[in-house]
């Protein structure tokens, strides 16, 4: 069992709300979760046909049951549920009363919408954190292992192929779940359009060219992306700007939420290969953004992440607001931090001379943390996020 960052600031919303959903994408431990902080609750799984069946055919009879509350349990696959919630909690708004959770955020966001709106808190629960796996930090897993095998809570808790497991991921929830949503016909296109994807996690996203090189139309690509990140599978990190307009229009990047999955789609099936890969350093990026966006979520904070990049090849990976200044980041690969390293990280706090900076903070792929002409030199191990 593993101590998640986020149990606090559940129990904290559950205090104030009739209703808390927890989502995020399939095996990331809400279920887990939802179970070891509300011990006393009913659990229901509404992808049990007997309980979906008795769920649809005699609603108020099934939430009879359930008076004093319970966890529902992917919650999205009975989108009544909500409607009927709404004049149960109306009628007795006693916090913390109804658990919910989901994998496909888009689902469970049509229903609060429409039904649950202002009587519902809204978390979301990512996979596991590097501050949330011990091991971590006493060095018991080296850096290429733990890419490999990303940080889904079950590969860490179990002993098992993270290759047998991560292979079944994608194709019993990934193909099936969105392809169930998009109505995907071919699933030849859809598992390349997935890796091509993955080729891209770390990069500015253009939208065409993946179009065109997975064979489908640019609105396809558009509207199968927009169900990958409602999953949780990717995450698009937009462009740091002052006017806060072009955040929302200018060309994201692209990022796997779980490096693991992305190097399985990407065909490394050991740390050697991943070693001399040529995504290596995309791939490292994307663990550090992940880990990031993670510490946001899990203290249900919005992510507020950024990056930078103008005309002149000045560039941040990372940029985010603190304390009234913003904070520029370089990530790099690497084990040795050499002096280009540094120049590259002292190079970001000039990116805007309009806006004051923190100290650079290089985060790199070596062991040791400490400050060099005036970098912030930190460890991938260490708890940069907090920092």
């Amino acid at each position: 069992m593993f101590t998640r960052t986020l149990t606090p600031h559940l129990l904290r919303l559950a205090q104030n709300f009739p209703v808390l959903a927890i989502t995020g994408p399939r095996q990331s431990g809400k279920t887990t979760l939802a179970k070891m902080i509300f011990p006393d609750k009913p659990y229901i799984s509404l992808e049990d046909p007997i309980q979906h069946a008795f769920a649809t055919e005699d609603p108020r009879g099934f939430l009879a049951r359930y008076a004093s509350g319970a966890v529902f349990d992917e919650a999205q696959r009975w989108p009544e549920l909500f409607s009927y919630l709404q004049g149960i909690v109306d009628a007795d708004r006693h916090p913390g009363r109804y658990v919910l959770t989901g994998s496909q955020q888009f689902g469970l966001l049509a229903g609060v919408t429409q039904s649950l709106a202002g009587r519902v808190a809204m978390a979301q629960l990512l996979p596991l954190s590097l501050t949330e796996l011990p091991q971590v930090f006493r060095g018991e897993i080296q850096l290429d292992a733990l890419m490999l095998m990303g940080c889904y809570p079950i590969l860490h808790a179990q002993e098992m192929s993270w290759q047998d497991w991560l292979a079944s991921y994608v194709m019993t929830y990934v193909e099936r779940d969105v392809r169930q949503v998009l109505k995907v016909q071919n699933l030849t296109t859809f598992q390349r359009f997935l890796r091509l994807c993955a080729g891209r996690t770390g990069q500015l996203l253009n939208l065409h060219a993946l179009a065109s090189e997975a064979g489908i139309s640019h609105t396809t690509a558009g509207a199968w992306l927009s169900v990958l990140e409602s999953s949780y599978l990717v995450y698009l990190l937009p462009p740091y700007y002052r006017n806060f307009g072009k955040r929302l229009v200018k060309t994201p990047k692209l990022y796997f939420l779980d490096v693991g999955l992305a190097c399985w789609l990407l065909g490394i099936r050991s740390p050697e290969m991943l070693a001399f890969h040529p995504l290596r350093g995309a791939l490292f990026e994307t663990l550090i953004v992940s880990e990031f966006i993670k510490a946001r979520y899990h203290t249900s904070q919005p992510a507020d992440l950024y990056f930078w990049r103008d005309n002149n090849g000045l560039e941040a990976d990372l940029v985010f607001e603190q304390t009234g200044k913003l904070q520029p980041i370089e990530i790099k690969s690497g084990q040795t931090v050499t002096a280009d390293y540094i120049r590259a990280a002292q190079k970001t706090a000039r990116f805007s001379d309009q806006e004051e900076t923190h100290s650079p903070w290089l985060i790199y792929g070596g062991e040791e943390s400490y400050e060099r002409s005036g970098v912030h030199v930190k460890s991938w191990r260490s708890p940069f996020t907090n920092a």
